[in-house]
């Protein structure tokens, strides 16, 4: 596809021309060779199938429901379910630490008769050989989100978290380009050992090299919003003088009312490497600066595509996310938010029909 076509259609999308009931064609990208760290990212428009030819039964595990932002995923995961005519079966972990609970709701989803896997992974690695158990029964699994290191999965619907970090990382040396008054940045890129922390952290960090951007010791942590909260706490105050806090949406999310709280607004900014719905109401507030989306409902939608067309014997993008833009306050009021964000009041739904 020319690039041409892939600027009008990211427009036309971010204007709000695409609606829940006709979100595609989407502008994405695809890495070639599929699941090569260092393959070739192309554009491409991507469209779903019309509808499945059967009510397929589709298990989908995460990490959690702790955040809006799976919250997202959830809704155009089950949104597209709905939209296809498939089954859809819900179940979370609790939590980044939960890697066994994980591998056990995936092998109780395949012992009762899933007839595909979508997963939002815990762990880069801890999950290969439950990836390799399924596949082995002939049963699809798809990586959403997070990414899977084992070479053995179906699909991969989902973004370069490297290139997320990379983003908001190059905000900042933007601002702060090399020779100008160094300044502290606390960072907090989320849980240790998760494939997407440590893509966003090496993107993050590579950014902001050679600016006078000084990054603190990462402060690695779940990302529920009191572990975040008691994280930033303690560069405040080990740090007076930083000047940003940067890291998950959840850290900016749970930041913005302490820094209130303190009368430090004005003085620290706060930037997401990632979109939320928290994120999204902080950056049209100004309390927070910038954000790059990666579309995370378009992922949950994509990644019940390729399951089906897995199912079907159809043609299937093997490993394909959405294409990644910053929202700040100069470009937000063009975002179309049913794109990005579920919809306000979005409560969790683990089961279609």
């Amino acid at each position: 596809m020319k690039t041409l076509a892939l600027a009008l259609t990211l427009t036309t999308a971010l204007a709000g021309g695409a609606h829940a009931a006709d979100w595609f064609p989407y502008p994405a990208q695809e890495t070639v060779p599929a699941f090569a760290a260092d393959g070739e990212m192309r554009p491409v428009e991507y469209s779903p199938l019309a509808k499945a030819s059967k009510d397929w039964d589709i298990c989908v595990s995460f990490p959690h429901m702790k955040d809006a932002y799976w919250l997202g995923v959830n809704y155009g995961i089950a949104e597209e379910a709905k939209r296809q005519g498939v089954k859809m079966t819900l179940v979370e972990a609790g939590g980044y630490t939960e890697l066994n609970t994980q591998i056990s709701q995936i092998e109780n989803c395949v012992a009762r008769g899933a007839d595909a896997v979508i997963i939002g992974a815990i762990s880069f690695d801890g999950l290969n050989n439950v990836v390799r158990e399924v596949r082995g029964k002939g049963i699809p699994v798809i990586d959403v989100i997070n990414g899977i290191s084992s070479p053995e999965l179906s699909a991969k619907s989902l973004v370069s978290f490297h290139t997320m970090g990379s983003e908001a990382g190059r905000y900042l040396a933007a601002k702060h380009p090399a020779g100008s008054e160094p300044v502290k940045v606390g960072w907090f890129p989320g849980p240790a050992g998760a494939g997407w922390v440590e893509a966003a952290h090496k993107g993050f960090m590579e950014a902001v090299a050679g600016s006078a951007v000084e990054v603190l010791e990462p402060r690695y942590g779940d990302t529920g919003k009191e572990a975040q909260l008691r994280l930033v706490e303690d560069v405040l105050q080990a740090t007076p003088d930083v000047r940003y806090i940067a890291g998950t949406a959840v850290t900016a999310e749970a930041a913005q009312g302490l820094l209130r709280e303190r009368g430090l607004t004005d003085e620290i900014g706060l930037l997401a490497f990632y979109m939320t719905p928290g994120v999204y109401q902080g950056i049209q507030r100004g309390f927070i600066e910038a954000a790059p989306a990666d579309s995370m409902v378009i992922q949950g939608r994509i990644a019940v595509d390729q399951a089906v067309r897995l199912l079907e014997n159809q043609d299937v993008v093997k490993h394909v996310g959405p294409k990644i833009f910053v929202v700040s306050k100069d470009n937000i009021g063009s975002v179309a938010r049913e794109a990005i964000l579920p919809p306000e009041n979005y409560t969790p739904v683990f089961q279609v029909p």
